[in-house]
């Protein structure tokens, strides 16, 4: 008991007191963050100890919501498989033209990519350029026993979420195996120079990322390799197209030249592998009249951990808009829904998934493998880092656009007073990078809000994201809990909306996603 009493009293004095003008449901939603963003939880990465406290922490909340324990075996939590995997080496690439070996550099021309799914990659085969890797990009090419190099891009005139989509290694990749590839080689394209140039990716390159057993990404033929714009030069070298072309077309927006480049290569990549465990913790609300059907309200709870120290030797990332907020803003919707008085029509799922910072595996996991009978749950509402540094005046609805969800997000951001706006960064790929995404991979039509660049958006997103953003400055102060309370009204009104409608979301007809994932109406 007195250890308790002093650990207690020691995380109290470590904590910042509450601030006296908050409103009750602001201090609530600062309660949340200020717990989960403290130093106590040391980032909370993920298979960390931090975070299976922070685990605990969101399942006595739902508790206090009401929610009922929606995990495995009665719990509130669902174990994920995860598997931990990072280049074991430097792999080797060695190009051949002409009779002529060279090896290519690694660190300076290239950088070899783990492959979770193949921890001994051993490719050779002739290189051929398909571009960006596209489909329509195919026609004409023989790429059966072929080493295909693409950019690390996709066609822009695509709209800016089906072509983040399409940019990803795995759907180069399983696009070049259908064309009977055996391996893929990435490149350096402008778009990607511009935000992330290959100096700075060498840095990140023996970085571990996730996955979990059982999965079937990373199939297919491997990317094995990513080339900057050095080593994308003497790879064309020679060639009869010329690498200067290609980025010359590319940054002009015009169509690729495309075909074999006269080279062979041989190349391998070896990944080391390790398997931990973490949870998604997942609490349900039950419907009345619809209690059969689910909507799923997420928000991940990890972070990114201890790092290297910044200009104030603080070295522990805490991540409170990074998604401590997000999760906070998750419970606070639970305990809107049992403030109602009112029980939805339809059930809803509150889940706090693992591991997005490590590539969206636990949302991907929950997705593929529902704790409620698949093809149950109707939409996905995800709540990932509102940059609330700001008074916001627009929104960005990730994927709302592309299903019967667009119109009931429609609504709630007029009642709020604010509009929705496209994506103004689509060279980000935000729309890739946040867990929805992986409700949308299952099928599932599914939203995630962005507070948008309209009045001081621009500037303030600019400033979190330059200055804070996977920082040790990622705290608590940072926050506006008046802006904070306006994102969790929208999420709430949005998630009735759907919970209560007549009939359940659907993809319009012929969207691009939901007819490549077989959801509801799409075809």
């Amino acid at each position: 008991m007195k250890r308790a009493l002093l650990l207690a009293a020691t995380l109290l004095a470590a904590t910042p007191a509450f601030a006296q003008d908050l409103s009750k449901d602001e201090a609530a939603l600062k309660a949340h963050v200020q717990f989960l963003a403290s130093d106590a939880m040391k980032g909370r990465d993920t298979g960390s100890p931090e975070l299976t406290i922070a685990e605990q922490y969101v399942a006595a909340q739902m508790l206090a919501a009401g929610l009922k324990p929606a995990g495995v075996d009665g719990t509130w939590f669902q174990p994920v498989p995860l598997v931990a995997y990072k280049s074991a080496d430097h792999g080797t690439l060695v190009m051949t033209r002409g009779g002529v070996q060279t090896p290519l550099e690694w660190g300076k021309d290239y950088v070899a990519r783990a492959v979770p799914s193949n921890p001994k990659v051993a490719v050779a085969g002739p290189v051929v350029f398909a571009g960006y890797g596209s489909e329509a990009e195919y026609k004409g090419l023989n790429a059966k026993g072929a080493i295909v190099a693409v950019l690390r891009d996709s066609p822009h005139d695509l709209p800016s979420d089906i072509r983040a989509h399409s940019s990803q290694p795995d759907q180069q990749a399983a696009v070049a195996a259908r064309h009977g590839a055996v391996g893929v080689i990435l490149l350096e394209g402008n778009a990607r120079h511009a935000i992330f140039p290959f100096a700075v990716s060498v840095g990140y390159a023996q970085s571990e990322a996730m996955t979990w057993a059982g999965s079937d990404a990373g199939g297919g033929a491997p990317p094995f390799a990513y080339l900057g714009f050095d080593g994308a030069a003497k790879l064309f070298a020679g060639s009869k197209i010329k690498w200067d072309a290609v980025l010359a077309a590319d940054k002009a927006d015009k169509k690729l030249p495309t075909g074999a480049i006269g080279v062979t290569i041989t190349g391998t990549a070896n990944t080391a592998i390790r398997k931990l465990s973490a949870n998604n913790v997942a609490g349900l609300l039950p419907g009345t009249d619809k209690a059969g059907e689910y909507v799923v309200i997420s928000a991940h709870l990890d972070h990114v951990g201890v790092g290297k120290p910044d200009a104030k030797g603080d070295t522990i990332y805490n991540g409170a808009m990074d998604n401590a907020v997000g999760t906070a803003s998750m419970l606070e919707v639970a305990r809107r829904f049992q403030a109602s008085g009112k029980a939805p029509s339809r059930s809803i799922l509150f889940v706090a998934v693992t591991a997005e910072e490590k590539g969206l595996v636990g949302s991907e996991y929950f997705a593929a493998n529902p704790t409620v009978p698949k093809g149950s749950i109707v939409a996905d509402v995800n709540l990932d880092m509102p940059i609330l540094t700001y008074n916001f005046v627009d929104l960005v609805a990730y994927g709302a656009d592309r299903s019967t969800v667009g119109k009931i997000v429609e609504q709630a951001a007029a009642a709020e007073g604010v509009k929705l706006v496209p994506d103004p960064t689509p060279e980000e790929a935000s729309f890739v990078r946040s867990d929805h995404y992986s409700f949308v991979k299952a099928g599932i039509p599914a939203v995630s809000l962005d507070l948008g660049p309209g009045g001081e958006g621009a500037a303030a997103t600019k400033e979190f994201l330059d200055k804070h953003y996977h920082q040790p400055s990622d705290q608590v102060e940072l926050i506006n809990w008046k802006q904070g309370l306006r994102f969790v009204g929208l999420n709430y009104a949005i998630a009735r909306a759907i919970a209560d409608g007549a009939d359940k979301p659907v993809w319009n007809k012929g969207d691009f996603f939901g007819t490549l994932y077989k959801g509801p109406m799409a075809k």
